[in-house]
């Protein structure tokens, strides 16, 4: 074969690979990923350079998560953060997808939380097959009435909630956190995201720094939320999980290790490629294996911690 035709029916194998899930996902990699967060539409990624993205990823089973329906009030900040302000599509979307692709990918849900109609929103597609409530990003206090009906929602659904937490930006009141984490104790939270990540340190008091670079010292906020509650768990995904395990990598190892049952991978990260150094996942991947102190442990931050709350 001339190599111009090998690289045209190559290239023709690779569309092929991402439109076919029974293809594109029938040899799954020796060691199985669950990636808790991606996004459909992220930045204008195609859903076929998702696919095959998440293939390169090495990840056998991906979540959706859904932006809430586009609006222009304050908890959007007048728009700003439609479309989780990366493009983001809703929740039919990742619906469609994980439905088309059910080896693949599950799907979340999601919406606007103060919005009037928002628990039936979202309701309407936990009755679907929604595994999880994500992604909460939104301009909101944390402990507001609109928030804790959808806390209760995730209650009586049984299923997770994921909020990403931004110093006055998104989920407003972190330290005020503990108190609807003790009113809720059947909902599993997951933090993620800037302001959850830097507070691993106890010595971080400056909150507007969002990307805290140098060594940690264990019991800060996010260290005490994971060790004191129960249903506390920590997503590892975005550049805010990444710089959290690579800042200071001897407390990373012992935090590993502290919260091996807390701690989900995902990977967020809106590149094309699937794999480094382009790819924040594929790194995130990379550092749990070269950090994780067993394999049992690396598989449960991989995996198994994943299966177990998503019920996947």
């Amino acid at each position: 074969m001339k190599r111009r035709d090998f690289l045209t029916v190559s290239g023709l194998g690779v569309l092929g690979l991402a439109r076919y899930d029974s293809a594109a996902w029938r040899e799954a990699p020796a060691d199985p990923i669950i990636d808790i967060h991606q996004h459909v539409g992220y930045s204008g990624r195609s859903d076929e350079a998702l696919i095959a993205h998440q293939r390169a990823m090495g990840a056998t089973m991906t979540v959706l998560l859904p932006a809430g329906r586009p609006v222009d009030r304050s908890s959007t900040h007048q728009g700003l953060s439609n479309g989780l302000q990366a493009q983001c599509l809703g929740n039919d979307a990742c619906f469609r997808l994980a439905r088309a692709h059910r080896r693949a990918f599950a799907f979340g849900a999601n919406e606007v939380p103060d919005l009037p109609d928002a628990t039936k929103e979202i309701e309407r597609y936990l009755r679907r097959g929604a595994v999880i409530i994500a992604e909460q990003k939104f301009g909101v206090e944390c402990d507001s009435p609109e928030m804790q009906r959808i806390y209760a929602l995730a209650q009586a659904h049984h299923v997770p909630l994921l909020m990403h937490w931004q110093f006055q930006m998104y989920n407003y009141g972190f330290e005020r956190f503990s108190g609807m984490l003790e009113k809720y104790p059947r909902v599993n939270f997951i933090g993620h995201a800037q302001t959850w990540w830097a507070n691993i340190d106890r010595n971080h008091h400056d909150q507007t720094v969002l990307y805290p670079k140098g060594p940690v010292t264990a019991g800060g906020l996010t260290d005490r939320y994971l060790t004191d509650y129960p249903n506390m768990y920590g997503d590892l995904s975005a550049g805010s999980g990444l710089n959290a395990l690579t800042r200071d990598e001897g407390f990373t190892r012992d935090f590993l290790v502290r919260h091996q049952d807390k701690l989900l991978f995902g990977s967020d990260c809106t590149d094309t490629e699937g794999a480094p150094p382009a790819c924040q996942g594929a790194q995130t991947i990379g550092v749990i294996r070269r950090l994780a102190a067993s394999k049992r442990i690396e598989r449960k931050l991989l995996h198994d911690n994943a299966k177990r709350l998503l019920r996947l």
